[in-house]
């Protein structure tokens, strides 16, 4: 059997033809990023937006990422040139503020939704992204009966489609002023009602640390109603690094322990020089 040390030989008196570094640093980048199969891993396009799509793929493949986030259908095409997967699809909302939660956005909602739903299918992709959208000074119970009567209209659609309407989960007390969904047990009523494998939560655990915390027995309690998780480090929403208050390894290991099979994508605004290095690193710490 060649043990690693001979692989290592070998590569090295292979390199002169070539170039000695760009072989070894191709040999430990493929070491690093030997993931152990249990979460599988998605980055949301727009925290790296300066890359561009084509080449936020490639990084991505080169890191073990399965699947980009928050990808809508003009762009599929490039995930399907690189062999990765839309795990949470958009383009039908309105807006993070105009959701469900107001009925005056119903109409608009359901048409947008019911031309999505079956591109989406189409595709061959799962999850699409939807929005309870502001609260508007409305109470829990109204908010949550507003948003199941709207979402009531296509939730059919998407059960004969087999796709997944994902509302996110977002703080009101920093980021969204006034979000009506920013508390895991009104999302997680709102699928209790509609009592459909096509609807679940987004649980983005940056937002709920914010604004309720208990992150943990959150999702252990609540991960029946959860289909997809978003990272990022509290405070600031950067790196998922030991910078922030969070310990994420933790919180996979939770996660994993609940039997979920979905994404966890991250979500965090890299402020560090080397921007792809912190996505790199954010894998290693959530790859449990």
């Amino acid at each position: 059997m060649t043990n690693r040390r001979q692989v290592i030989k070998n590569v090295i008196g292979g390199a002169v033809a070539v170039g000695t570094t760009g072989l070894l640093s191709s040999f430990d980048k493929a070491e690093q990023m030997k993931l152990k199969g249990n979460i599988n891993h998605a980055v949301c396009k727009w925290t790296y937006q300066y890359l561009g799509l084509e080449e936020l793929c490639i990084k991505a493949k080169e890191m073990g990422i399965k699947a980009i986030d928050l990808v809508g259908p003009n762009e599929w095409d490039i995930l399907k040139k690189h062999g990765l997967d839309s795990s949470m699809c958009n383009g039908a909302e309105i807006n993070l503020v105009d959701g469900f939660a107001e009925p005056n956005f119903h109409k608009k909602l359901i048409d947008s939704y019911t031309e999505m739903i079956p591109k989406v299918a189409k595709a061959g992709y799962k999850n699409l992204i939807c929005f309870s959208g502001n609260r508007r000074g409305m109470d829990d119970e109204k908010g949550i009966n507003n948003c199941v009567e709207g979402l009531k209209k296509i939730i059919s659609l998407a059960e004969k489609h087999n796709v997944m309407l994902v509302m996110e989960l977002l703080n009101s007390k920093i980021n969204h002023k006034d979000y009506f969904a920013s508390r895991t047990h009104i999302g997680a009523e709102i699928a209790k009602r509609l009592g459909s494998e096509s609807f679940k939560l987004l649980y983005d655990i940056y937002h709920m640390q914010v604004d309720e915390g208990d992150v943990i027995n959150t999702i252990r309690t609540y991960h029946p109603y959860i289909g997809h998780y978003h990272t990022a480090g509290v405070p600031g929403r950067n790196e998922i690094d030991e910078n922030q208050e969070l310990y994420y390894p933790a919180i996979m290991r939770a996660i994993v322990a609940t039997g979920f099979k979905g994404y966890v994508a991250q979500e965090f605004i890299p402020k560090k020089k080397d921007k792809l290095e912190s996505l790199r690193e954010a894998i290693r710490i959530c790859d449990v």
